[in-house]
């Protein structure tokens, strides 16, 4: 079950880059669940990942191989994490990576370990020193869209975006596929995205656009409120283009590009939620900073009540007034606070608002897309949190995750 129906667009190849995708049998057999993404030499690449303290075996090795030296490949699974196996795990990281660099002929430092699924379970190594041939030889300019199922867990569909830019110094592409579905909350979620282009960016650059992306994208959903082991997000920059991303126009273009891309990744990963059948935005403006703006937005978007009432189409305003209230917002003066639904007014003045009409704020709660706009009035920061409704899907999905 997803909101709404969101087909696969058009996903540009990026020169300098090529994606294969094949079958390894790591926790199903016949589906697509190994991707290697090849990066010809010169390559950068910046990356961020989970917070979580139980920090999965190729969360280590990636970060610890992003900064001892230039990538070559990204090597992704599905089917397993590969977290919570201890020195197991870490052996078999270390016998994935020099597979894939024997036969890239590169040092197995230049490969970028990515995996998601099921915590705790061996990783299958052999299976996937074994499908690493095939891969290899399914690597294609024109791969993104395989690799975009192939990165799949419990979502329901494949999610990328594409677009192609006209900067001062020339024409660059710049394309992304992302995967999540639960356990998604900040610092990041249970989610994986890869993000290209052939612009020519330098690694300070490259880090700053990655991580400015990342905080008003990937940091602003949230499904469960549950965070995982094996959180990652790179942004890979070819070159190969031979356009240099220098004039400060072209660098503020690129951001804005890079920024609404991760932006709808990231809210197709809310819309595809498990058991989702309602995507929420919440917009709280009025805020005296921007983390008192999220704090009151994730109490909001993370309450189980309020994603219950969501998924009824019930305008059970009340919850939502609760959550702002217990959101810790020190001297919050509730009666100038004011709350919408999808444009309709609900609270004012501390109580209902006097235009508020039932009828009206039902017919809203019960849109596949729903807004709740939350003015403190306090202040001139504002921020957008994106998720989805809590359904009987979301329990069962989760119930059975293991089987």
């Amino acid at each position: 079950m997803a909101v709404g129906n969101a087909p696969l667009p058009t996903l540009h190849p990026v020169p300098g880059l090529r994606l294969g995708t094949v079958a390894a049998g790591i926790r199903k057999a016949g589906e697509p669940d190994l991707v290697v993404i090849a990066l010809d030499e010169g390559s950068r690449v910046a990356g961020v990942f989970t917070r979580n303290q139980f920090r999965a075996a190729p969360v280590r090795f990636a970060e610890a191989h992003l900064r001892d030296d230039a990538p070559r490949a990204l090597m992704i699974n599905t089917g397993n994490a590969n977290a919570g196996t201890g020195p197991d795990g870490d052996r078999a990281v270390e016998r994935n990576c020099a597979q894939l660099a024997s036969i890239l002929d590169c040092r197995p430092t230049q490969v970028i370990p990515y995996s998601t699924g099921v915590i705790g379970e061996p990783l299958p190594a052999e299976r996937i020193d074994a499908a690493l041939p095939a891969v290899v030889d399914a690597l294609s300019e024109n791969g993104w869209a395989a690799a975009a199922d192939g990165i799949r867990t419990t979502d329901t569909r494949a999610k990328g975006r594409s677009c192609r830019l006209e900067l001062e110094a020339g024409p660059v592409t710049l394309t992304g596929i992302a995967k999540g579905s639960g356990m998604i909350r900040p610092d990041m979620a249970t989610m994986l995205a890869y993000v290209a282009t052939d612009a020519d960016i330098d690694q300070p650059l490259l880090r700053g656009l990655l991580r400015d992306a990342v905080a008003v994208s990937f940091n602003r959903i949230s499904v469960d409120g549950d965070t995982s082991t094996n959180d990652a997000c790179a942004l890979i920059a070819t070159g190969a283009s031979g356009i240099q991303l220098s004039a400060q126009a072209d660098i503020r273009c690129f951001a804005d590009a890079l920024e609404a891309l991760c932006i709808d990744l990231a809210r197709e990963i809310v819309a595809d939620g498990e058991g989702a059948t309602r995507e929420l935005a919440v917009q709280v403006t009025g805020a005296r900073s921007v983390a008192e703006a999220e704090q009151v937005a994730f109490t909001v978007a993370e309450s189980p009540l309020v994603k219950t009432a969501l998924f009824a189409g019930d305008p059970n305003w009340g919850r939502i007034l609760a959550a702002v209230g217990r959101a810790g917002i020190e001297d919050l003066e509730v009666d100038r606070v004011r709350i919408h639904i999808n444009g309709c007014p609900i609270v004012e003045a501390g109580g209902v608002s006097p235009d508020y009409r039932e009828s009206i704020a039902a017919e809203r709660m019960a849109a596949d897309r729903v807004t709740f706009r939350i003015d403190l009035d306090r202040g001139r920061q504002a921020v957008t949190v994106w998720t989805c409704d809590f359904s009987y899907d979301y329990v069962r999905i989760n119930a059975e995750y293991r089987s």
